[in-house]
Formats: C-alpha cells, structure tokens, sequence
C-alpha cells in the first residue's frame, strides 16, 4: 500500500505539472482567436484541462492523506506542508480565479456575432485566466522536486530554495502576462510576433535556462566528488541520546550495561593477552578502549583473533580471474573466483573452533578481502578495505584468524570493490556445525560435507548466463531415502534481488534465520519464503515416500528435486499449493533473552532510509540516503562497550533496504508496529521494505569499527552506508582514490 501512495506522490505532481501547463498555453493562445464562435469552443474546452490538472492534485493530496492515516509523520510530515500546498492550493486557483473567468468570455463570445471583437480579445487575454493554470504548473513541478529531493530531516536551505525560484518564476510570468494583456487592450490591432520572432525568444530563454541549470550542475558534480583520502573514523558522530567522552568526568550516571564481554575475553588479542598476565576484568575493559571517560584507544587492527595458539581447521582461498564452466555447461568468462571455482569452496567447521584461512590474490588487480558475513568475528578480522585491513593486492596474502563462536548457515564474500567482486563470483557458503553433534565425535573429527541431507541453495545471477544455483542453472536431481530429515540452506547472494524459495511436497519448519536457530518452529504447509540480498534461512524438512521439489524464483525451472529413487523429477507435475510469504513476527515459541523492549538503553538511534535525485562523486544519480545524507556524510552511531543499543529503521523511500550491521546480529522488537513475540528473531540482514519500520536493539559487545550499510551493493557503492564506532577506537586505514581501498 504504501508503494502505490508514495508513487502516486511522485507521478501526480508531474501530471499536474503536465496538464496545468498545456492548459496555460492553450489559455495564453485564447487571444490569438479569429473568431466569437472559435473563441467560445476553445474557452469550453479549457475547462477540460482545469479537470484534469485538479484530479491530478486530488489523487496526489489523497495519496498523502492516505499516508497520514496509516503512517507515523515521518513519511508524510513533508509531503503534507510542502506537497499539498504547492498542488492542491494551486490547482484549487485555476476554478477559483481561471474558471470564473472562462464562464463569462464563453458566455459572451457565444453571444458576440463573426469576427471576435476587440474587447473580448483584451478579455481573452487577461492575466487572470492564464496565470492560474501556469501557478499549478509551477506547484506541480515545485512537488515533484520535493518528491525527487525530499527535504527529511528538515533543513531550511532545500525547503526554501524551491520556494524562492517559484515565486521568481511565476513573478517573471505574471510580468510577462500582465505586459501582453495591457498591449492588447491599447492596440486597436493585435499585432503577433512573427513565428521567426517566437522561435528566437523561445532559443534565448532555453539558453538562458540552460546555461544557469549547466552551471548548476558543474557546481553539483564537482562539489561532490570524494576526498582523495578519506579516515573511516572521521565525520559527524550521533550519540543516540547516551553520554558523550568527558560525561564521566562530570559526575553523570554511568550507562547500567557496562561490562566485559564474553565475546572480547574469549576472541580479542587484546583482552587474550590481558587475561593470560593475570590483569583485572577493568583492565581489560580499559584496553578495549571503553574505560569510564573513554581516554583509552586503540585500533582496530589489535583487535584480532587468536594468533598465537595452533589453529584448528586450516583453509586457503587462492583469488584469482578465470573462465569457469558451469556444471550444466554455461561458461561464465572473466569471473572472479576463490580457488577456481563458482561459488568458491563451502568451508565447513565446528563451534569452538580456532580457524585459519589463508587469503591469496594471484592476479585481480582490483584487490580482494574477505568478510564473513553474519560471523561476529573480531573487529581486525572483518575483512572490509579501509576500515579493518587494506586491500590484499596481486602478489599479495593475508591470514585470518578467528574463533567460529556461532552456529548455522554464513557466507564469505570480498568486501573490495564488493557491488563488483560478489557479482563477479568472489563469494562462498559457509556452516558451522554445533561442537557436539550427538553421535559421539569429537570437535576435531571430520565435520559432515554437504550431501543429500544438507544441501545448500546459494542463488546467483552469473554474467552472460543468467540465474543459478550454486553452479547449476537448471534443476539439480538428489537421491534421499525416507524419513531422513533434510536441511535447505538458502542463501540469496544476488544484488538487489528478493529471492523466492517454494517447496512443495513436504511441509516443512523454518529452522534458523540469518544463521541463529528458531526456539521450536511450527510446521508449515502454505508458505513461501522470500529472502533478501544477502539473507539465509534454513527449512527442514522429513523426506516422505513421494518426490519434494524446491523452487527457487517464479516457475519450476530452477530449483532442487529431491526423491525416493533418483528419478528425473518433473517438477511441473508436482501439486502445488496457493502460498503467503512467510513472516518471522509470530513465528516459534518465545523464549528468554538477555533484553528486550521493556528494558531501559542506553542509546536510542533512529535511521531514516530514502531516495532522492542527487550528485554523488562526480555524478548525477539517483541516491540512496540515510537520514538524508550519503557517505561520508552519513551520520556515525557512536557507543561504549555493554551499551544496550535500540535503533528505529524508517523506510520512507521506494525499494527495499536490506540493512546489515558488521558484527553484531540485532534482536527485532515489532515490525510495523506489530511486536515481535513469536521466537527471538536475530538479524544479520534486515529486510526494510518501503513503508516498514522497525524496532530492532543489540547488546555492543564486539568493540571496533563497523559497517553497517545496505546489502543492495548498488546501493552502497552510491553511498548508503554508515558506521557503528564504538568509543576508543581508531583506525590506520582511509579509503579514497589516493588509497587501494574501495570496500563498496
């Protein structure tokens, strides 16, 4: 619903401004008339224009107030004090002022005879019915910049500028306007411009226009190129509301929450080494850069993994440009690839584990990283160039070191260049199986290799090939005997795509979302799910004696057939139930949690997502923002360690956000409204669709400098992407053209 207002919102202000104006000229031509009779047919059909631009006002006023019924303000305070005003005040002059006006010269020229006299030409002529029709094109055009640049948060330079050239514009049309009637009523002749002499006006006024909007322009494009080099701690710091460095020190209350976290002590190098010379947990805490007062820093790149115990599970990815054949026969060319492959190799491991992996970059010149997306890994082992290491260039390798402390379905992918690299292959699935599966092996035995009881669905677009799974573009055929418990690991890499999966022949459970388990899930029967970029759900479900097919997109022809024998399953003739997407909000039992929405935070933030026509690095794009602004103007949501953290997520714009937060999974609230009270739903990728809002909070328990941005890479790249920075820390690295490092 709110898709369709906010369009009617953008669309209607450029049909008022449409109408309005071609009823302005055809009103501005009414003195040009030869005769009574001609004058009184074209004054009538003036009135069908005046419709037309008025129901254009209307539908977009109605959108708006449509908006206020159902929305909080934000997505609609602006429209409603700018919008309306500008469409239906000025569409409401043309029947107040135009109209009157056009009843009475129709009503004379009907009773004049032959040629049009000269006092109805003057009448013809008036500003009067002409300047009302060229105001609701202004306010048209006026709205529609509001609804491409919308003024939120509410700053007074882009309210009142357009403000100002409309009211410069319509003065210069009622001076004209005023200045043509007074001819016509003194000349006992109407004299025209020859059509030379119009179309030499008409040359010089484009020119004009064109040359201040040319100018405009330049000015835009270069005053928003990026810094050569650019520190990812720089830029305007947001304290949501809680104490600010020196607070201590005054004597206010220390946050409630502080405290040394599992997490720093059993990952952090830093914290590692203050435990093993006997030091005190405020010792720790110190180090970490969270001290009461915040005079401790330290940077990012000390807070690592383990670095010196010997590592339990070893990987190597070697990057590198390849042409690769796809198991269904596709050859995607110049991919980028982890060891030759697409996707890269799936990395399995156990819960507890120390793991090693060994990055490589054999020949992209580009630079590669490797992020593990949903794996709260130390802040130094997040893999994003320039903000916790520098890209690893040609010839070049970096080690990462971590302990896997979660379990379920994760992803890897290359956080340089990453809208580029993820499309281009550099991405691959990862699990983490629990430290004691039940069956007696030990954390350091083999972990299960993916077959035909775990499968993982990782969708992708290949360049030149189309849709895909994993590496298979058609249907993948799995023998499974009965009664075993199959587990579909979905996983959506592709950008700005929300995926539908559809199993039909089995009911099935939804295990875990964004790799944390659901607390007893309900068996489903009529349900799809719908995943968003960069998302993860797990389905289980019991193989039964009759075939089972997993759908993925719309149709049968990509997806997983799954039966008794291996047969070719024709997933065409499987029946097929009428489905709903499935929503989390009620989903599973609840259960206990370290917080929740009663509890008192420490800081409170709010992120307004948006879209407006705008310059970004040298271009004219259209941006994605946040609370209004793009990198690296985008706001730094600043906290201390132990801060209880509640962020609201506004989606005021058009298309669907899928927000992911480094390091750290967020416990969802409410949704719309709606509270959470299904089981404890945790995030990675949050979903944010045009007209949501979200209430989502975390516990700041992973001390560094995170990302924190849309997974729409596209998105990113144009500058949608912030940072959660927590106090005490700093970083060596800088982004920028003068630097290797180009995370998004």
């Amino acid at each position: 619903m709110y898709s369709l207002l906010a369009g009617l919102d953008l669309a209607m202000p450029a049909l008022l401004a449409i109408f309005a104006w071609t009823g302005g000229t055809k009103a501005f031509r009414l003195a040009y008339t030869g005769s009574a009779g001609q004058l009184a047919r074209r004054s009538r059909k003036l009135y069908s224009w005046a419709v037309y631009s008025s129901l254009a006002a209307l539908i977009g006023s109605a959108a708006i107030i449509l908006l206020a019924v159902s929305h909080a303000p934000v997505f609609w305070i602006d429209r409603l004090t700018l919008h309306v005003p500008f469409e239906l005040g000025t569409a409401a002059a043309i029947w107040l002022v135009a109209v009157p006006r056009l009843r009475r010269l129709r009503q004379a020229a009907r009773a004049a005879d032959g040629a049009l006299p000269h006092t109805l030409r003057a009448e013809a002529a008036a500003p009067g019915i002409v300047i009302p029709f060229h105001a609701a094109a202004l306010g048209g055009l006026a709205g529609l910049f509001y609804a491409l640049v919308p003024p939120v948060p509410v700053r007074t330079l882009p309210v009142i500028v357009p403000v100002l050239i409309y009211v410069l514009a319509l003065g210069a049309l009622y001076v004209r306007h005023v200045r043509r009637w007074r001819q016509i009523c003194e000349a006992d002749v109407l004299v025209r411009r020859q059509p030379w002499s119009r179309f030499v006006r008409f040359i010089i006024t484009v020119s004009i226009v064109g040359a201040i909007a040319a100018a405009g322009i330049w000015a835009g494009l270069e005053n928003s190129k990026l810094p050569a080099r650019i520190s990812m701690t720089a830029g305007e710091m947001d304290w949501g509301g809680g104490a600010e460095p020196g607070a201590d020190a005054a004597g206010l209350e220390e946050p409630a929450h502080h405290a040394v976290t599992v997490h720093t002590a059993h990952q952090g190098h830093v914290a590692e080494s203050a435990v093993n010379d006997g030091e005190s947990e405020g010792a720790i805490a110190l180090a970490s850069g969270s001290s009461a007062g915040g005079d401790a820093v330290i940077s990012v790149s000390e807070l690592t993994g383990p670095q010196q115990a010997e590592a339990d599970r070893t990987f190597t990815l070697t990057a590198e440009r390849q042409d690769v054949k796809l198991a269904t026969g596709e050859t995607v060319k110049g991919a980028w690839t982890f060891n030759g492959q697409l996707p890269g190799p799936e990395l399995r491991m156990r819960e507890g584990e120390l793991i090693e992996v060994k990055l490589v970059n054999r020949d992209l010149e580009e630079g590669v990283t490797i992020h593990w997306h949903g794996l709260d890994v130390p802040n130094a082992e997040d893999g994003v160039a320039g903000v916790t290491q520098n890209a690893v260039m040609p010839g070049q390798s970096y080690t990462y070191r971590f302990i896997a402390e979660q379990t379920g379905t994760f992803w890897y992918h290359s956080h340089q260049d990453s809208q580029e690299a993820v499309s281009k292959g550099l991405f691959g699935p990862l699990v983490v199986e629990p430290a004691d599966k039940g069956n007696g092996e030990s954390e350091k035995d083999a972990v299960q290799k993916t077959g035909d009881s775990d499968i993982i669905v990782m969708s992708h677009v290949w360049d030149g090939v189309g849709f895909a799974v994993g590496d298979s573009t058609g249907v993948q055929q799995r023998t499974v005997t009965p009664g075993t418990e199959v587990r579909l690991r979905l996983i959506n890499t592709q950008d700005w795509v929300r995926q539908k999966y559809t199993l039909i022949g089995a009911p099935f459970r939804v295990a875990a979302i964004d790799g944390t388990d659901v607390n007893e899930p309900e068996l489903l029967n009529d349900k799809h799910i719908e995943l968003t970029t960069g998302g993860r759900m797990d389905l289980v479900f019991k193989m039964p004696d009759t075939p089972v097919f997993l759908a993925v997109g719309q149709g049968s022809k990509l997806g997983i057939a799954m039966s008794p024998d291996g047969q070719n399953v024709v997933p065409g003739k499987l029946p097929k139930e009428k489905t709903s997407a499935f929503n989390p909000i009620h989903y599973g039992k609840a259960a206990a949690t370290s917080f929740n929405a009663d509890r008192k935070f420490d800081r409170e933030f709010t992120m307004v997502l948006d879209n407006k026509l705008g310059f970004y690095n040298g271009t004219l794009n259209q941006l994605y923002t946040i609370n209004g602004k793009v990198f690296p103007d985008t706001p730094m949501y600043m906290v201390r360690e132990g801060d209880l953290v509640r962020t609201t997520i506004v989606n005021r714009g058009s298309v669907d956000h899928p927000m992911h937060l480094h390091g750290h999974h967020v416990l969802v609230l409410s949704r719309n409204g709606v509270k959470s009270d299904g089981s404890p739903w945790w995030s990675d990728t949050l979903d944010v669709l045009p007209g949501d809002t979200y209430e989502i909070a975390f516990v700041a328990d992973n001390p560094g400098l995170w990302m924190d941005h849309c997974h729409n890479l596209t998105h990113a790249v144009t500058g949608m992407s912030m940072h959660l920075m927590y106090e005490g820390i700093t970083s060596p690295y800088e982004v920028g053209s003068d630097t290797l490092n180009h995370p998004e």
